[in-house]
């Protein structure tokens, strides 16, 4: 594609594991690459380059928003069930480091293939270690079927255990339900509730998905590819330099982020949220499924740039 179609940018690429394979290609060639789907803080750190953008998430915004609320909430002791691969590991590690920071502990953790089925023997193992959370450092289908099998087990009525997914998408609440779902507390970019311009582009978005409500991966698909548009017809070019300069240059005000910011790192920094998902008496219809506990500024969700291990940044 990018060789022989003409192809200048490369959006969104869904998984970390892919995310990463398809950054070296875009270094390799000049060629932007911005990422909404994938999570791996190594995506703006070892892995960048200076023509990636990590835009909509990231491990370290969900573990640190996450993370931090939880234990402050006296919930201070951690299991994790973790995917094993390149997002699941840094969720975890992320994560781990965020709780131990703020005094809590990690009990225990079980890695699991991507993919899984049956959670049984991992749930048992997260039951047995007392941990007062058991953490899902997973995404998609596996926690969907971690939640749904927790409940069967009673991990969160019985067994007294919250379970907080380390990333879930509004898509994954609505295929749980919010029998099983309610209570859950979890970190997004992105809610098509938040404000009017949320709601006017999320009625745009169901009328051409069959009433579905995006999710903060496919708003920040959908704000990326309009901020490198914008970005493009400032800089009079395609040319990755120029337009990647003005990429970081423009501030970002749309529906999915106010005052966003693209750092020296490529990471886009904005806005995260807090939510806790409602209990169906809550719920007025479909969609309607958090409730807002907290704004966490940007520059407070996000890694700092000192921190940041992209190779190629002036320090």
């Amino acid at each position: 594609m990018l060789d022989n179609q003409g192809v200048e940018a490369i959006v969104d690429v869904a998984a970390s594991a892919t995310a990463l394979a398809a950054g070296e290609i875009a270094k390799a060639r000049n060629k932007i690459i911005m990422y909404s789907g994938p999570g791996a803080i190594r995506l703006s750190n070892e892995a960048c380059g200076p023509y990636t953008v990590h835009y909509a998430y990231d491990t370290y915004a969900q573990a640190n928003v996450t993370g931090l609320a939880t234990v402050k909430q006296g919930l201070d002791t951690w299991f994790f069930l973790t995917a094993d691969y390149a997002f699941g590991q840094d969720l975890e590690r992320d994560t781990s480091n965020v709780i131990k920071k703020a005094g809590g502990k990690v009990l225990g953790n079980v890695r699991h293939p991507i993919n899984t089925a049956d959670f049984s023997s991992f749930l048992l193992q997260a039951q047995s270690s007392g941990a007062k959370v058991v953490g899902l450092a997973n995404a998609g289908g596996d926690t969907i079927n971690a939640i749904k099998q927790a409940a069967e087990f009673g991990l969160t009525k019985s067994g007294g255990q919250k379970m907080s997914p380390l990333l879930a998408f509004l898509s994954d609440i609505d295929s749980v339900g919010l029998e099983t779902a309610q209570g859950l507390i979890l970190a997004e970019a992105f809610y098509w509730d938040l404000n009017d311009d949320t709601r006017a582009f999320s009625k745009r978005f169901q009328e051409r998905n069959r009433g579905r409500a995006p999710t903060s991966a496919q708003a920040g698909v959908y704000s990326s590819v309009g901020h490198y548009l914008k970005a493009v017809k400032a800089a009079g070019t395609t040319e990755p330099g120029a337009v990647m300069a003005k990429m970081k240059e423009l501030p970002i005000n749309d529906m999915f982020a106010k005052n966003g910011k693209i750092r020296e790192d490529g990471r886009m920094v904005h806005d995260m949220y807090l939510f806790e998902v409602k209990k169906p008496s809550e719920s007025k219809a479909r969609w309607d499924d958090y409730k807002l506990l907290a704004t966490i500024p940007g520059d407070q969700a996000f890694q700092s740039l000192d921190a940041s291990r992209c190779p190629f940044i002036k320090k």
